[in-house]
């Protein structure tokens, strides 16, 4: 690419990504009298604030601690969460008269449309003055304050270099591995990535039983190690999704069993027993689907071999061991969707290397690093984009 001198626009701040983090962060800079510059090489800004939420954007959640994070430094969200938190993007809601509502687990959508949430965003930037350059692919970064991003549109320069390219989840709409790159190439630390919040897959025997109960839906209580979620879990054709299945997906290790409870808040063996007893020539499957759907009662009950059996014919070590089974079901993932479907990124730029009052790579303190390309990535429920507006705003207020 060759641009003459007067081709090279200078700037205060580059960010690179128009997503939620570089449009609040672009936002919050612009707000104070910074010449800001966002490059995206979308050809629209927002895409993942638009797609998700079924397309009413689950902003954030009514309550945020760091606990509702996974990070090698649990404590390294605390600082921007404190400083920008829910309260804080509602405020911004209602200055832009965007009615949101309530669902369950303390989640909060945009009543209308989540493109509501860009238009504000866009808004507060034009307000700041902030210069937005769409369609425009991303080359080589180069120095250390000033920063030159050369790309499609031309040359930028600027002190301060904020990337807000995000993680690798839902390539289809633009993700990249942009942001660790650049990352590696200023010897910052990158921990390993995979996909959060993202379907499990399974193979044979558990496929077989997953695929004849696709698209039924049942609240659960799925757990690895010490992480559980009560939740609804859904059976997929490729195995198991559904909200408590993307929470847990984040904490699971290959090759492990994750634990499903079936029947969460009920004691199933005493539930077996006094049914034996009052019901004695009910087959075990009718029982069963007492409390659970017909269709999955009688899989489960033809899978223990108990199909079509009176349930006070059944001696209760057998009934004990059936109950233990829908207590406990252990199966253990083949793996996972990916990122084609992953709503998040596990790993990314070692916090270690930044800080978390500020944002900044230590080493080279105009380069600044936020949202989903750090390592700090929520559960299901808003908080994911709540770590994007809260890293965005401590940003924008420093650059």
């Amino acid at each position: 690419m060759s641009v003459s001198a007067f081709d090279v626009p200078a700037f205060d701040v580059i960010v690179i990504g128009a997503g939620a983090a570089g449009l609040m962060c672009a936002a919050v800079a612009g707000g104070r009298g910074r010449k800001v510059v966002v490059l995206d090489h979308n050809d629209q800004p927002g895409r993942k604030i638009l797609v998700s939420g079924g397309g009413h954007c689950n902003f954030t959640n009514r309550v945020v601690t760091p606990g509702n994070y996974l990070s090698r430094n649990p404590h390294y969200a605390t600082s921007a969460l404190k400083r920008f938190g829910p309260a804080d993007f509602l405020d911004l809601m209602r200055r832009h008269r965007i009615a949101w509502h309530e669902r369950d687990h303390g989640q909060l959508f945009c009543d209308l449309s989540a493109g509501q949430i860009v238009t504000a965003l866009l808004t507060e930037c034009g307000a700041g003055r902030v210069e937005l350059r769409t369609a425009c692919r991303i080359g080589e970064v180069t120095g250390s304050g000033p920063f030159e991003v050369a790309t499609s549109q031309g040359r930028f320069t600027a002190p301060s270099l904020v990337v807000a390219t995000g993680g690798l989840s839902l390539p289809k709409i633009g993700a990249s591995g942009f942001a660790h790159s650049l990352a590696k190439r200023y010897g910052l630390g990158v921990i390993p990535t995979a996909p959060a919040l993202v379907p499990l897959t399974f193979s044979e025997p558990e496929i077989g039983l997953m695929r004849d109960l696709a698209g039924i839906a049942i609240p659960v209580e799925a757990s690895f190690g010490k992480a559980g979620f009560h939740e609804a879990l859904l059976f997929t054709h490729r195995g198991l999704s559904g909200p408590a299945i993307l929470q847990i997906s984040s904490y699971w290790q290959a090759g492990q069993p994750i634990t499903i409870d079936l029947l969460p808040g009920i004691d199933a063996l005493a539930r077996l027993t006094e049914r034996k007893a009052a019901r004695p020539n009910a087959q075990i499957e009718t029982v069963m689907a007492e409390m659970l759907p017909a269709r999955l009662a009688k899989a489960l009950a033809e899978r223990a071999g108990l199909a079509a059996k009176p349930i006070g014919q059944t001696p209760n070590a057998v009934l004990a061991g059936l109950a233990a089974r829908l207590k406990t079901w252990a199966p253990v993932p083949a793996g996972t969707e990916g990122y084609r479907t992953a709503e998040a990124t596990l790993g990314g730029v070692d916090t270690a290397a930044l800080s978390s009052k500020t944002m900044a790579a230590k080493a080279h303190p105009g380069l600044y690093i936020i949202g989903e390309a750090v390592d700090v990535t929520g559960w299901l429920g808003g908080y994911n984009f709540q770590w994007a507006w809260s890293s965005g705003w401590v940003a924008g207020q420093t650059v």
